[in-house]
């Protein structure tokens, strides 16, 4: 194991504490470092100091901000190996999906880096007399809470878009990915950002709920982000409204994805594989049921195996999931809904493998309503075949969960596309692409159970801004 420690950067300066934990890898379980263990005074320290620095921050010109962005999108590029290594100890990530994770995060700081000097306020007509103007600024002091799945992307956007706009931030990193968590602090720190604009701070699963609960009551957190599950954004939005703060969730998934009888089965096929499988099914917008029409339902699922087999063959290692527990969650789900006559096409859920953390892709057929499988978020390399006649079965079905992230649609008519997009409950619809797409142009947020708010773009950057009116007597 290495002797590393990975420390707390609070006010610009590296924190170590005597209380730590050990990070596991989920692909040797060894332990790959340590990480401190945040107490409600380090969290209190990481506020001060987020807020000591929120004035000078807020005075930066945008065009200094922006620099300072460019800059770290550069750090960040020629950091890349060192960066990759951080996200497979400690995730079991696939190199691919470290080296997606890199350069989508490059790709947003360049991004927002244009979109700071854009944020614009507005001189309204008043009544007669009066001149007005509304002008936007920065909300204050940001706590911001990312997930280890796609730590990279998922932290760098919730520390990223509350920057640009003008605020200072608190990062609770994930105790699962703390290094790679603190290299995002480290890449910006580098860049030039100034002491105490960017803070952070992690802990282990015994000391978060106070540690979170102390952070979102402090009076000087003015807005909060958080991407996790939809259980824990209960509790965040709870403290939130409790506090009235508003907060940014982007929380689970349940991904329809629909393929109709016109579709190009190959290409919906092979989407449909990758947006299940890929990272494991560890990703938000993992394809979870495929709602297929009954009429090329053979067809498809013939296609739907092939394609499995080429990807995922059965020799060699299986895939990593980040814990035992998960891979103990997937098969518990499978072997409920098979228990209730669903028919598993693809894998073998008592397979053992060469670790606890490891499961091939599973595919299940005969799927249905009374199933566990069917409502509950697998996060994980399952999915479900579930056949339908008509439009109107498909949108049930597909609406039929509380998630509402995202979803596709394969079909080579664009008007029937079209009909089902307006029709799914989600923060977005894919026409012939897979359930997985982030792009910084792109708003990404959920509906119902997914969370409310929304990251990218421009809107994801005046999330972060507040309207304030100003009127004068002529």
């Amino acid at each position: 194991m290495s002797t590393y420690t990975v420390p707390f950067v609070i006010g610009g300066e590296e924190r170590h504490v005597d209380k730590t934990f050990e990070v596991i890898s989920p692909d040797t379980g060894k332990a790959v470092h340590r990480c401190g263990i945040a107490t409600d005074a380090d969290a209190a320290a990481a506020v001060e100091a987020a807020a000591a620095a929120g004035q000078s921050w807020r005075d930066t010109p945008a065009a200094k901000r922006r620099d300072i962005l460019l800059k770290a999108a550069e750090v960040m590029s020629d950091r890349r190996d060192e960066l990759a290594q951080y996200m497979m100890a400690e995730v079991g990530a696939p190199r691919a999906w470290a080296d997606m994770n890199i350069g989508l995060a490059v790709d947003m700081y360049k991004d927002v880096a244009g979109r700071v000097g854009a944020i614009e306020g507005v001189v309204p007509p008043v009544a007669e007399g009066l001149t007005s103007m509304v002008l936007k600024e920065p909300y204050g002091v940001v706590l911001a809470m990312a997930p280890w799945n796609a730590p990279y992307i998922l932290g760098t956007r919730s520390v990223l878009y509350p920057l640009g706009a003008g605020c200072t931030v608190v990062f609770k990193g994930s105790e699962t990915a703390p290094r790679t968590h603190h290299a995002i602090v480290s890449i910006l720190t580098d860049a030039g950002l100034p002491k105490g604009v960017l803070n952070y701070i992690v802990t282990d699963p015994a000391h978060a709920p106070a540690v979170t609960e102390s952070l979102i009551t402090n009076p000087s957190v003015k807005k909060i982000n958080f991407t996790g599950s939809t259980p824990i954004g209960r509790i965040i939005a709870k403290l939130a409204g409790q506090n009235l703060k508003p907060v940014v969730l982007e929380l689970g998934g349940k991904a329809p994805a629909i393929v109709w009888e016109d579709a190009d089965l190959d290409l919906a096929a092979g989407q449909c594989i990758a947006g299940a499988f890929f990272f494991s099914g560890q990703v938000c917008m993992s394809t979870e049921r495929i709602i297929v029409h009954k009429k090329v339902s053979g067809a498809f699922q013939e296609k739907l195996l092939a394609k499995v087999k080429e990807a995922y063959p059965s020799t060699g290692d299986a895939p990593i999931l980040v814990n035992a527990q998960s891979v103990d969650k997937n098969k518990k789900l499978i072997k409920d809904a098979v228990s209730k006559g669903a028919t598993v096409i693809n894998g073998d859920v008592d397979a053992t493998e060469s670790s606890k953390t490891r499961l091939r892709p599973i595919v299940i057929s005969k799927v249905t309503s009374d199933m566990d499988l069917y409502k509950t978020e697998s996060f994980g390399p399952s999915v479900s075949l579930i056949e339908v006649e008509s439009e109107e079965e498909a949108l049930r079905v597909a609406n039929d969960t509380e998630y509402g992230l995202t979803s596709a649609v394969f079909t080579e008519n664009l008007r029937v596309g079209l009909r089902f997009a307006r029709g799914i409950e989600s923060g977005a619809v894919h026409i012939n692409n897979m359930t997985i797409h982030d792009e910084t142009t792109l708003p990404h947020g959920g509906a119902k159970a997914s969370g409310y708010g929304r990251f990218n773009a421009q809107t994801g950057v005046e999330e972060w801004v507040r309207m304030k009116t100003v009127t004068w007597r002529n």
